[in-house]
């Protein structure tokens, strides 16, 4: 099923690209729930030159992901590039 995207200005703040975000979403290593917050997504992926990248959506309809923030992984999102997702 492809995915649905929506993105935000605030997505490309940190300068990553369209391109590496859905990179991103189809190699990525974990998803998880952000914060206890409803309908808020951290995937930790990797870019087109295989950096971990992390990126926070929301979900909307059956296959929409609404993109507002990806930036190159901060250090104490790393372990979790250890760990399965839980869509695995």
């Amino acid at each position: 099923m492809e995915l649905e995207f929506i993105f935000r200005e605030s997505a490309f703040k940190h300068g990553v690209t369209e391109v590496d975000i859905r990179h991103a979403f189809e190699n990525y290593r974990t998803i998880r729930q952000f914060r206890n917050r409803e309908n808020v997504y951290l995937l930790v992926g990797f870019n087109l030159k295989a950096n971990p990248i992390e990126i926070l959506y929301n979900e909307f309809g059956e296959n929409g992901v609404n993109v507002f923030h990806a930036m190159t992984c901060q250090s104490h999102f790393l372990p979790l590039l250890e760990e399965g997702s839980i869509y695995d």
